[in-house]
């Protein structure tokens, strides 16, 4: 408008023209003066200001905090909030001469210090410091934003000095409260989790992994209470502040370590410990520990850090080991170098009243955590753009410790099952992601957490796995142990690890067909994973793509256009041929593998991250080896046919009656693995078919199936009076329960119910076996009414131990009343009958129940605002809720009933569940078509294998 109005009034040109010059110089002074106001006269050409940018310059290098926090364990009169003050002083250096401080703070009230402003700047050694031009709180971005009216000079060192008042909320996040009762006296619990942006909750740091330092803490706490930080405590005095008295306790320094590693427990807890070369202490909860519920933990933390010196060939560098176990807790566990925090149900286990489902949670969730101790704190990744590194490290090497401290579990096998099976169901849709992304993508807080999905941790076990596979084991080791001492104490990429495993493989002469990081690009850099198909008949080996929806459009585009460069291992008529063979491009010959009258079955054990089809006449094959020997066949492949059966049957590349046919020979096995993998793909079938006619016909064919299993354990454990001895089979004692009296087994609906009706009449002595406490609640509250489903919510109330709680707490769930299932989801919604961080496991355990899923979507839908808003993104999976109420999803009614609510929330967001969201609109799409392309099929076959 400027311009037109100036044309009007411009009657001599030469005029016009200067006024027209004279206009846009003003403007670009104005516009030259207002980004130099934003950007306080950076000489960059970037016109946003550095506190609208989310991750932090280079300017500036902590090398240490001195921290002192203060948490009241009682409400403020004034307001009723629970509070915490604290002081702290941050040295850094100067790398780059800069006028401007940034550094992270959320949610943290400033003093304002003599008069002045709310931070003090000073020199170490007498030097001068800038004087400080004004001080705000960028909200957005999470930065105090300290303007100078000098710059501060390259090389040297500044001290900042900050008070601060935080609220000590039940937010699970940053510096939190946790609640629990014991004697009836309602304990509160000061404790922490800064992963991965939540330091700045705490106190001001700069709250990126890459930035690292030494921490210097001070805890001040009341009298009856103890103190725990990262370091051993050195120094405790009792004292009094404000009137007040207290005790202080000083902590040894850190070793130079990120934000994120820090943290800090109050509380009146008590602890076992051990010493060896590192003191080792199980911190929980008087009558947990009074009850020898720390027992287990104790005793297989030494074995598994020992197990990692070795493995990693380099000493714990710490001086003590810390493990605590907290009634409130985001994650299942969090690793704090020194102090590792758990949920209780992850750390705590009961001889008594605990399974061995159980005992190996213990087992490998410690494991996992001690492995970080060396991969992820010793040596961290630069960014969260490659959290699957550390994640994915954890989780393979977690087998590998437990396995350690329980050789006779053969635990090591169970991946399969629990990591590569199951995420493979995930990275099959198109809405998957590479485990890599670029740097610049992941800036976010919500976008951090969202990484900390199934793919960084279970598809990044898998491709290390293969990895160590086909390196072998020894160099794969070598590679790591120079890659750690190299990168002590500060920070890497993951391509860093693929040159150190290079030089590793050059040393051994490892013959591999291209370098380490080319063959592992394939795998980090495209999202997805290829079937490879076998036609016996000619010896071509082909790869492609595998997605469960062959309709479905990837839009992704890959840097190698989803191509892989794939190891297999393979076997011929029960031999196993010695030389691993390489897929290197779409297609190739093996002609070693045209084998005749002979079956083929490749990758073994399941080591490559890969499905595998067939010729019909092999798959033929395969199937009659089942049905005469199948214990020729390994077990861990006799749960993979199943497994890439039915998954190949849902991309279409076989029918779905030949996935189902993998399925007959069952009546002769008693292996955990292949049931397990059965009744994982059969629960899609629930999914899709129990509320339609299919479910009866599907019903009955379990029931014949299972009945022998059934009747196989009944005589093992001499009339369900002994445990069996293997861990698998004790695995598969619960199955076999779980599935008979769920496809209507009179004997053991029975079982369950007389069982249950024991306790009933006597709360005090639950004779249930721990193994089947699970299996039996479900049935048992199923098969009751109100009675039944009471007694199970006040023996869940009244829990001690957390592993006993979580199983009532999923049984309850199992009831086919609808008015008990209302009142239960109800529940989630007062954190005084059910903890937040159970509210979205509650809810999803309703969602699995074929009465109780549209309850809970009606729900989810209902209270949708109220969840997201209160509930907050620290203390609620709502990326599981959706998948969870989801699952079900069928047809075109839920499908436009999920787009309406999509819709609905567009745009206010869904946090960290926004992933799962596309994830569920797409498996909806690909379940209807699913159950419009099979029903018929499924129902004739079933029809024909239970004689209707």
């Amino acid at each position: 408008m400027l311009f037109v109005a100036m044309r009007k009034i411009c009657q001599v040109r030469k005029i016009c023209i200067l006024t027209v010059v004279l206009a846009l110089v003003s403007v670009a002074t104005i516009i030259t003066l207002w980004t130099i106001a934003l950007t306080g006269g950076d000489d960059g050409d970037d016109v946003t200001a550095p506190w609208e940018s989310y991750r932090l310059s280079t300017d500036l290098v902590p090398d240490y905090y001195n921290i002192t926090l203060w948490p009241r364990l009682s409400p403020q009169p004034n307001t009723g909030l629970y509070i915490f003050t604290g002081q702290s002083t941050v040295e850094f250096e100067c790398v780059r001469e800069t006028d401007l401080i940034l550094i992270h703070s959320n949610k943290l009230n400033y003093t304002t210090l003599d008069n002045t402003h709310i931070v003090r700047l000073s020199a170490p050694d007498g030097e001068s410091a800038p004087n400080i031009k004004s001080t705000w709180l960028q909200l957005k971005t999470q930065y105090l934003v300290i303007q100078l009216y000098g710059k501060l000079t390259q090389g040297q060192r500044y001290l900042l000095y900050t008070e601060f008042t935080g609220e000590l909320a039940d937010d699970l996040a940053g510096f939190y409260r946790s609640e629990y009762e014991e004697d009836g006296v309602r304990k509160i619990v000061a404790t922490s989790q800064m992963h991965p942006t939540h330091a700045r909750k705490t106190f001001p740091c700069f709250d990126e992994p890459a930035i690292k330092a030494v921490f210097y803490m001070t805890l001040i706490h009341p009298p009856g209470t103890v103190a725990l930080s990262n370091g051993i405590e050195t120094d405790t005095v009792n004292t009094t502040i404000d009137g007040v008295a207290v005790i202080q306790t000083k902590f040894e320094p850190t070793k130079k370590m990120s934000t994120y590693l820090l943290a800090i427990v109050i509380s009146d807890y008590t602890h076992i410990s051990a010493q060896g070369d590192t003191l080792i202490r199980i911190w929980a909860r008087r009558a947990a520990i009074d009850q020898g519920q720390g027992d287990y933990a104790l005793n297989v933390t030494g074995p598994i850090l020992n197990f990692f010196q070795l493995y990693y060939n380099i000493s714990y560098p710490l001086s003590k080991s810390d493990q605590i176990a907290l009634p409130d807790f985001y994650f299942g566990a969090m690793e704090n170098w020194g102090l590792v925090t758990y949920r209780e149900t992850n750390l705590l286990y009961d001889p008594v009243t605990s399974s061995n489902g159980n005992k190996e949670t213990t087992a490998t969730i410690i494991a996992h955590e001690l492995a970080h101790m060396w991969f992820g704190n010793l040596v961290t990744l630069q960014w969260w753009n490659e959290v699957w590194l550390n994640e994915g490290f954890a989780t393979y090497v977690s087998y590998l410790g437990a396995n350690y401290a329980e050789p006779d579990w053969n635990v090591k096998d169970l991946i399969v099952l629990d990591d590569i099976h199951r995420v493979f169901a995930v990275d099959a849709l198109t809405s998957s992601h590479p485990l890599s992304s670029k740097e610049d993508s992941i800036i976010l807080p919500d976008r951090i957490t969202e990484q900390f999905d199934t793919i960084s941790y279970s598809k990044g076990a898998a491709v290390l796995r293969m990895l160590s596979d086909f390196l072998s084991e020894p160099v794969f080791v070598q590679g790591l142990n120079s890659y750690l001492n190299h990168f002590a104490y500060s920070n890497t990429v993951g391509n860093d690890l693929w040159h150190h495993l290079q030089m590793a493989v050059k040393a051994n002469n490892v013959s591999l067909p291209r370098p380490v990081f080319e063959i592992m690009n394939r795998w980090v850099l495209q999202m997805g994973f290829p079937v490879v198909t076998i036609d016996t008949p000619t010896g071509r080996v082909t790869q492609r793509h595998f997605l469960l929806d062959p309709d479905s459009n990837v839009t992704v585009e890959s840097p190698y256009n989803y191509e892989w460069l794939i190891p297999i291992r393979w076997m011929k008529d029960g031999e196993v041929q010695r030389a691993m063979w390489w897929l290197m491009e779409w297609e190739a010959v093996n002609l070693e593998m045209r084998s005749g009258d002979l079956w083929v079955l490749a990758n073994i054990n399941v080591t490559g991250y890969y499905r595998v089809n067939y010729d019909l006449g092999n798959w033929e094959r395969l199937l009659a080896q089942l049905n005469s020997q199948h214990q020729v066949i390994p077990v861990i492949n006799r749960a993979q046919l199943v497994d890439d059966a039915f998954n190949l049957a849902r991309a279409q590349l076989v029918s779905t009656s030949l996935a189902l046919r993998t399925t007959s020979y069952l009546s002769l096995e008693t292996e955990y693995m292949p049931w397990q993998s059965t009744l994982d793909n059969l629960h899609y079938y629930y999914l899709m078919l129990d509320r339609t006619e299919v479910y009866q016909p599907m019903q009955d064919y379990i029931k014949k199936l299972v009945t022998p299993l059934f009747l196989h354990f009944k005589n093992m454990t001499s009339d369900w009076v002994r445990v069996p001895d293997r861990h698998t089979d004790q695995y598969n004692q619960v199955n076999a329960i779980r599935m008979a009296c769920r496809a209507g087994v009179t004997e053991c609906q029975n079982l369950t119910i007389t069982w249950f009706k024991q306790w009933m009449d006597r709360p005090q002595h639950n004779l249930i076996e721990p193994n089947l406490r699970s299996a039996v609640y479900c049935s048992a509250i199923a098969a009751g009414g109100e009675a039944e489903w009471e007694f199970g919510w006040s023996q869940f109330k009244n829990a001690t131990l957390a592993s006993e709680a979580s199983k009532l707490m999923s049984a309850l769930a199992c009831t086919t009343k609808v008015q008990l299932l209302e009142r239960y989801l109800s529940y989630t919604l007062n954190s005084n009958l059910i903890r937040k961080q159970d509210a979205s496991t509650v809810i999803t355990a309703v969602a699995s129940n074929r009465v109780g899923q549209s309850l809970a979507w009606d729900f989810v839908r209902e209270q949708w605002e109220y969840m997201f808003t209160q509930y907050g993104v620290s203390s609620f999976n709502f990326a599981s809720l959706i998948s969870g109420v989801t699952a079900r999803f069928s047809t075109p009614a839920e499908l436009q009933q999920l787009g309406e609510f999509v819709e609905l929330h567009e745009a206010a967001g869904f946090g960290t569940a926004t992933l799962a969201v596309e994830q569920a609109l797409e498996r909806t799409r690909a379940n209807i078509k699913w159950l419009q392309q099979n029903k018929q099929e499924i129902w004739d076959w079933f029809n024909s294998q239970t004689g209707h």
